[in-house]
């Protein structure tokens, strides 16, 4: 198949037009299809270097210092096919004082028996600020593998935020690893939110070090469970510094015979570090069930509609038109 022909399914998959972004000289973009880079579009101050290999993709992405990026790089990749093995091994590189935010749609939407696996190496610069959005489209049969791992390393007044989404189709099976390190005046966000069904089953594994003086940092796993589904959440935030500020957030909902666990560690190593925690496991709330069952709704669609208001969206990302626009 061509590489039009695939791109344009990979566009497709995730509601976008497929040429929408490609006639834009203002908006960086790279898209890959399995082992197969498609397209890349740079802009001032951005740096791709990838190779293919069997099954693989290597990139290192470098946002120079000084660069400010307004737009948010839009990165699309998946497979197109039911089988197969795809690898990403990524270092990205936002250096001193730069901003840059990533967009990315990860599509599997016909996945039978796929396995998709990335290493990640990211470091955010001394007052730099970066943000990546990753949303997953997969298809209903649970076909897919996840093993996505990060390490994340934010020096002095850097600023981190990652959100990872999968709300629609099936997860099929997830192994989230993310470890990160945050420097003194810096901060790091770290969202999750998930939706499992069939037998899917998620495991959250989130670290975070507040290594720095009055660095600050956020865990966020939201997962909702239902048929057989089990979800996992291991979230730890461990401050040893002055002035450190941490918080860990795991939020379960759990219908017909799914399961759930989680487990928020905290752990100061300074009189003056202060790390709070908060875990909920339950099913969705009664009185919002009869409430939009009387207007209505029949009791699928009102569970569905309550565990899409947990697990919301990302808040920094609005959709206008035909891109994204990612509030740094």
């Amino acid at each position: 198949m061509s590489n039009n022909d695939l791109l344009e399914q990979l566009y497709l998959s995730i509601n976008r037009k497929p040429h929408a972004l490609r006639d834009r000289d203002d908006i960086a973009r790279i898209e890959i299809h399995h082992d197969r880079i498609l397209g890349v579009h740079l802009v001032p101050g951005l740096e791709v270097n990838a190779t293919e290999g069997k099954d693989t993709i290597t990139a290192k992405i470098v946002v120079t210092e000084g660069t400010v990026i307004e737009k948010p790089i839009q990165v699309c990749f998946g497979m197109i096919p039911e089988d197969g093995l795809q690898k990403i091994d990524l270092e990205i590189d936002v250096r001193d004082n730069a901003r840059a935010g990533i967009v990315a749609h990860c599509t599997f939407p016909n996945a039978v028996n796929v396995r998709h696996e990335m290493d990640a190496v990211i470091r955010v610069g001394k007052n730099a600020h970066y943000a990546y959005f990753e949303r997953h489209v997969h298809g209903e049969k649970g076909g897919v593998t996840l093993v996505p791992n990060s390490k994340v390393f934010i020096d002095d007044g850097g600023k981190f935020q990652t959100d990872f989404e999968l709300i629609k189709g099936r997860v099929g099976k997830m192994e989230l690893l993310v470890e990160a390190e945050v420097k003194a005046n810096a901060t790091a966000e770290v969202n999750a939110r998930l939706s499992g069904s069939g037998d899917d089953s998620i495991q959250i594994t989130e670290n975070m070090r507040l290594v720095g003086e009055n660095a600050r940092g956020v865990l966020t796993s939201y997962v909702a469970v239902r048929g057989e589904a089990a979800a996992s959440i291991n979230n730890e935030m461990i401050a040893t510094a002055a002035g450190a500020r941490g918080h860990v957030d795991c939020k379960e909902i759990i219908q017909d015979d799914g399961t759930a666990r989680a487990v928020p560690i905290v752990h100061v190593l300074h009189p003056k570090a202060h790390v709070t925690h908060e875990a909920a496991i339950g099913s969705v709330d009664n009185k919002q069930l009869e409430t939009l069952m009387s207007c209505g709704l029949d009791e699928d669609a009102a569970v569905d509609l309550i565990i899409r208001g947990m697990l919301g969206g990302a808040p920094e990302i609005a959709e206008e038109e035909e891109e994204f626009v990612l509030t740094l």
